[in-house]
């Protein structure tokens, strides 16, 4: 083999891996129909790995979207969001909580469609995820959301379906908690494509 075809080969082989790092998507299945998430496992791996876990173990299946964030639920509040939270978890299937994973670090901010780990305190995000709807800068590192600063753990970003987020949004809730959650039938990994 010529050395040509031979360093073809080798970044044919090195960009296959690295899409196939880059490209990991999840499809989250609600009556209201499908949102299509991209992980990106390279900028935040520690988080990602955390949601694929209760991926494969099956945890989301029969969880809900539960909570919304909206300008008329958030009033009261001084540093407003928009976002919709879901990811509820029996206790048994509850995992160790993960370090955070800031933006900071990352590099990946909260904008439109950003998907993210719900916390309290740092370092306490287990199952609990949600999706934000417009640019939601508070919730990055340095941000005013959280008294300690250190923001939420994004890791990936709504690609189909923003339209079913915005839906949930816009149901009836009180006091910022669904009346009737939505029903998260499943979320899985969808097969790569290369």
């Amino acid at each position: 083999m010529n050395k040509l075809a031979c360093l073809t080969l080798i970044l044919y082989f090195t960009f296959s891996f690295v899409n196939a790092q880059a490209e990991k998507r999840c499809q989250i299945s609600t009556a209201f129909g499908s949102i299509i998430i991209e992980l990106y496992p390279e900028k935040a791996p520690g988080t990602v790995t955390n949601f694929l876990k209760y991926v494969s173990n099956g945890a989301y299946v029969n969880s809900s979207f539960f909570r919304v964030y909206t300008p008329e639920n958030e009033s009261q509040r001084d540093i407003k969001i928009q976002v919709i939270q879901g990811g509820n978890v029996t206790e048994e299937q509850l995992l160790p909580p993960i370090p955070i994973e800031t933006t900071r670090t990352t590099g990946i901010l909260h904008e439109h469609g950003t998907i993210s780990m719900a916390r309290l305190g740092p370092d306490s995000a287990q199952s609990s995820f949600f999706i934000c709807l417009g640019d939601q800068p508070e919730l990055d590192y340095g941000g005013k959301r959280n008294p300690d600063g250190q923001g939420f753990a994004a890791f990936g970003k709504v690609v189909e379906g923003i339209d079913v987020v915005k839906q949930i949004q816009g149901l009836e809730n009180k006091e910022q908690y669904l009346l009737e959650p939505v029903l998260i039938q499943e979320i899985r990994l969808l097969k790569q494509i290369h």
